[in-house]
């Protein structure tokens, strides 16, 4: 399997440390070239915030809100942004490690050039999401919803998507054969081109209402 390759964020690594919270004495709401550790960020609504090369580090945001976010060359590394709500985001040069984004929603967003890495992706929120260059490496994605969603070199590795619902969204040209799953909402039209393992395939020409005899 050749690995997907994708531009890492631009982001230096000898960054001065900074607080979230300084974003609400600026006119405009952004946060730019700094370092964010060990902080909690609880019950904040922001509309186009912006982020910029920035590494977020031990972070946890609790029901946050952050719609029409733009987030150019972050990393956010070992966070929790469970259930916070990134909906029509623009997200380009962007890692996710090590995060808990249960619940995660980036609905209607564009990702270009993303990361997520052994992250917990369980009911996050994909649908209408355009993703470009985004690789899903070791994470879990149960129950994630990516209906109707464009997407243009996207790769599962070692992932779990049981139960994932990619209705109305093709995979031709994505590759989950490395991937584990007891069962996944798809159309057969949308399975074309999909690369599958031998057992994968198995299980989706039941699908297809075929009958393996043994």
């Amino acid at each position: 399997m050749s690995k997907l390759k994708i531009d890492r964020p631009k982001v230096s690594t000898d960054l001065p440390h900074a607080n979230f919270h300084d974003v609400f004495y600026e006119e405009e709401a952004e946060i730019v070239n700094c370092l964010v550790i060990n902080s909690q960020i609880e019950n904040e609504e922001i509309e186009r915030l912006i982020l910029s090369k920035v590494i977020f580090r031990n972070v946890t945001f609790l029901s946050s809100s952050f719609v029409n976010i733009d987030v150019t060359d972050v990393i956010f590394e070992n966070c929790n942004l469970s259930n916070v709500r990134f909906c029509g985001g623009n997200l380009h040069r962007v890692e996710f490690k090590d995060c808990k984004l249960l619940g995660l929603d980036l609905s209607d967003a564009i990702l270009g050039n993303v990361l997520f890495e052994n992250c917990d992706l369980n009911l996050s929120n994909f649908a209408d999401t355009r993703l470009k260059q985004v690789n899903y490496e070791q994470s879990t994605l149960r129950s994630a919803n990516f209906f109707n969603s464009k997407f243009t070199k996207v790769g599962f590795n070692r992932c779990d998507l049981n139960d994932v619902d990619f209705t109305q969204t093709l995979l031709k040209g994505v590759d989950i054969s490395t991937c584990t799953f007891e069962q996944i909402n798809v159309s057969p039209e949308s399975l074309v081109g999909c690369e599958v393992s031998s057992n994968q395939a198995i299980g989706f020409s039941r699908l297809l209402g075929l009958k393996i005899k043994e």
